[in-house]
């Protein structure tokens, strides 16, 4: 099946986002210096640290999501409040650094999940269903291109291939059995395998927070652009799964790599 013309080039520039590069390259033009200086001022468990608070924001994020995503009022994607709170929490960690990535990424993650739910919404996602729900989760495991990454294959590709399986085994538990007050080694191997890949990222944010001419104002801009590149993650994919849903998923990759 042939794409039109419009969906031709509404899935080129879905492409263009989730192929664009990461969020080191954009957090190292706004702090105007290497990410890698802002490592160096990092203590030295800082990766023990990010690791814990990322598991546990992903956590509470995944209850969020099985629990409240679709079951309110929606939001426009555009709603500037979510933009808000991030830009408040994101003060909050840049005074308190990494002493205070516990607190503030919780927050600041579940507030970005509402936002990319609203994305999920608008390009005709049923949040209603388990596995709408955690491909709300599935973006944090989007990141963009990276220097390292292989020119000739596909970032998104890769990535969603790579959690495949964890989140369609995830998504059946949850809608047999709900989330539950224990999670289920399913659910907790979908938590490690996201947070391996968000963690790469909130490292990277911390890293240009640890900047010391960035602190508390340059943490909420920091966040803002932290929010702002999910959100970019999330039109992407779900673009991208709502022409699947329209055209088939084996035509939708063709024609992506092809685009």
């Amino acid at each position: 099946m042939n794409l039109t013309t419009e969906d031709s080039n509404t899935l080129r520039e879905a492409k263009e986002i989730l192929e664009s590069p990461g969020l080191v390259i954009k957090l190292t033009n706004l702090i105007g210096k290497p990410i890698e200086k802002g490592f160096d001022l990092l203590p030295d468990n800082w990766s023990e640290r990010i690791s814990m608070a990322t598991q546990g924001a992903l956590q509470q994020s995944l209850k969020f999501a099985v629990n409240s995503l679709g079951e309110s009022r929606s939001f426009a994607p555009s709603d500037f409040g979510h933009k808000v709170a991030v830009m408040v929490s994101g003060a909050a960690g840049g005074a308190f650094g990494l002493a205070g990535l516990t607190v503030e990424l919780p927050v600041s993650t579940t507030i970005m999940l509402r936002s990319i739910g609203a994305i999920a919404q608008s390009e005709g996602e049923n949040l209603k269903e388990s596995d709408a729900k955690l491909e709300c989760i599935r973006v944090f495991a989007l990141g963009g291109r990276s220097e390292e990454d292989d020119a000739a294959e596909s970032a998104y590709f890769t990535a969603r291939m790579a959690l495949a399986k964890t989140v369609s085994e995830a998504a059946k538990h949850i809608a047999s059995q709900g989330i539950g007050k224990e999670a289920a080694p399913v659910l907790i191997k979908l938590i490690e395998q996201v947070a391996t890949r968000f963690g790469i990222q909130v490292s990277q944010k911390m890293a240009a927070q640890a900047v010391p001419v960035i602190g508390a104002a340059g943490g909420a801009l920091i966040n803002t652009l932290f929010m702002d590149h999910f959100q970019d993650m999330a039109h992407g994919h779900f673009t991208v799964r709502r022409l699947e849903r329209k055209y088939g998923e084996e035509v939708i990759k063709l024609a992506y790599e092809q685009a």
